[in-house]
């Protein structure tokens, strides 16, 4: 019996793992955590026959190696032991390659992009079953592209490759119809979230329809450069049948027409902005298409019908209105799919309506471009809450936005001391250090109150691990402490502790 071992007991790995075994491998699966959630699910698995390995990493030696390494989006692709596994003729692959695999037979549509997939992944995704199609979101939101695999019976796939992954459970992130995957229930297409990490790890995946949101640097840590960052997305595009791109990406325009002739672009600016003769646009409120070079400019669906705010979110609607139309569905489904679309989890999330003032959650803003969108998206002056663990980057046009819109900033987490001598340094002092987001809620609603801002917004510009497991958790916090705030309870007074090396200056200006 062939060996496959799966790095990683999330909910990707366990899916990949359980695929595997129904394929007919010997599964073993390793994390290096360990815990009493996990302890659990060790002995789920081992019920089903799978090994599970706690607190321990894969090591090649011996005679009994794997045939097959699955590996978690998380885990870096250039670490010594998998670096070893290929110089081992070991395949070596991702939990969405053995998705893919199984369900190639299916359309997909595959999104990436540094900023706005998520988004664009679920109104897709709403617009799709809208359209009476079964068509789950998966990947790096909803299901595991695995459990998507796991529901359509027994694989045709011939035996050789899997792999896993452990992706967060983003299932609150989707449209009530996505939750419906039931076993053996048959799929019309695969909508598809797929982050840097998963195209890495991916060696034949090739959607019907690519779709590429936005492209600024990120994730560089892992990808060294901007120039390694960049081919990795642009791989998914290459393998994807149809290819749209939002034409109003700084980066993505530049390339234009040179680097992606065949590609449909789209523009919030009007048809006179298109970067081809063919693609979708905004013009007199409504999303446009014009499907070639000749075809006459056909109205799709009123840009109104959005409830979501910021023109990113229009940059978003015409990307899942071009791949929904590229696949054929009516102007009919996609109205009703615009209009019905609540928005996403933690994505500019409105959360309560305190005496006149806005709480807005836009937790996923875990770089300096996406939370520069979301302090332009909002109305101002906004009170806002920024920090957690810093990324690297180029915060220019964020700081720029923060002296334009922002009455006040409230710093959290690791990056505190450093943002506030960023806005120093650009002049601005209108901030306090509150290191957490207990404090900073009831410290918001008094400075909303004293400038009459009427948004707070938790747009942090940071990863969340330095107080928080991931940003889905960081963003369930600021919703709780602000409906818990606006219910009722409130400290007498919120008192900031003396820090050193850091600001708490009173606030001497509105801004």
């Amino acid at each position: 019996m062939s060996k496959a071992h799966v790095i990683g007991l999330g909910k990707s790995g366990v899916a990949a793992a359980r695929l595997l075994k129904r394929e007919g491998w010997e599964v073993e699966l390793s994390d290096r955590n360990t815990s009493e959630t996990l302890l659990e699910q060790q002995q789920k698995l081992a019920a089903e026959q799978i090994t599970v390995k706690l607190g321990q990493s894969l090591e090649l030696n011996g005679a009994n190696l794997p045939q097959l390494i699955v590996v978690s989006p998380g885990v870096p692709w250039d670490i010594p032991v998998l670096v070893e596994a290929r110089q081992l003729g070991i395949e070596t692959i991702g939990e969405m390659e053995l998705a893919w695999r199984n369900l190639q037979s299916l359309p997909w549509v595959g999104i990436t992009g540094t900023n706005g997939k998520t988004t664009t992944t679920a109104l897709i995704a709403a617009i799709f079953q809208a359209a009476e199609l079964n068509a789950p979101a998966c990947g790096n939101i909803g299901y595991a592209a695995c459990e998507v695999a796991l529901s359509q019976g027994a694989g045709s796939r011939e035996q050789g490759a899997g792999e896993a992954g452990g992706a967060f459970d983003h299932s609150s992130l989707l449209t009530p119809h996505s939750s419906l995957l039931t076993p053996h229930s048959s799929l019309d297409w695969v909508i598809a979230e797929v982050s840097s990490y998963q195209i890495e790890s991916s060696v034949s995946l090739a959607p019907r329809i690519g779709v590429w949101t936005t492209f600024t640097p990120d994730h560089l840590s892992r990808h060294k450069t901007l120039e390694n960052y960049y081919n990795i997305k642009a791989k998914l595009l290459r393998q994807s049948e149809l290819q749209v791109f939002n034409g109003d990406d700084a980066y993505l325009s530049q390339l234009g027409l040179s680097a992606w002739p065949d590609a449909y672009w789209t523009s919030v600016r009007g048809k006179d902005f298109l970067i081809s003769e063919k693609g979708f646009y905004i013009e007199d409120g409504w999303v446009v298409e014009k499907l070639t070079a000749t075809s006459a400019p056909e109205p799709i669906v009123k840009v109104s019908s959005l409830r979501m705010v910021g023109e990113h979110n229009q940059q978003n609607l015409l990307m899942a209105v071009a791949t929904a139309r590229l696949a054929g569905i009516n102007r009919d489904a996609i109205a009703l799919a615009v209009r019905e679309f609540p928005g996403v989890a933690h994505r500019l999330e409105h959360i309560c309506t305190w005496e006149g003032i806005d709480f807005i959650n836009d937790s996923k803003a875990t770089n300096y471009d996406a939370a520069e969108v979301g302090l332009a998206s909002v109305n101002s002056p906004a009170i806002l809450i920024a920090g957690g663990e810093a990324k690297a980057g180029d915060d220019t046009a964020w700081l720029a936005q923060i002296q334009t819109k922002a009455a006040a900033v409230l710093l959290i987490g690791s990056a505190a001391p450093a943002f506030a001598k960023r806005l120093r340094e650009v002049g601005y002092h209108t901030y306090h250090i509150v290191e957490t987001m207990e404090r900073a809620i009831p410290k918001s609603a008094e400075l909303a109150k004293q400038y009459q801002a009427p948004v707070v917004l938790l747009s942090p510009a940071c990863a969340s691990f330095d107080q928080y497991p991931n940003f889905e958790v960081r963003g369930d916090r600021f919703r709780h402490l602000c409906l818990a705030w606006a219910g009722g309870w409130k400290p007498a007074r919120v008192e900031l502790p003396e820090l050193e090396n850091s600001s708490q200056e009173s606030i001497v200006q509105s801004r």
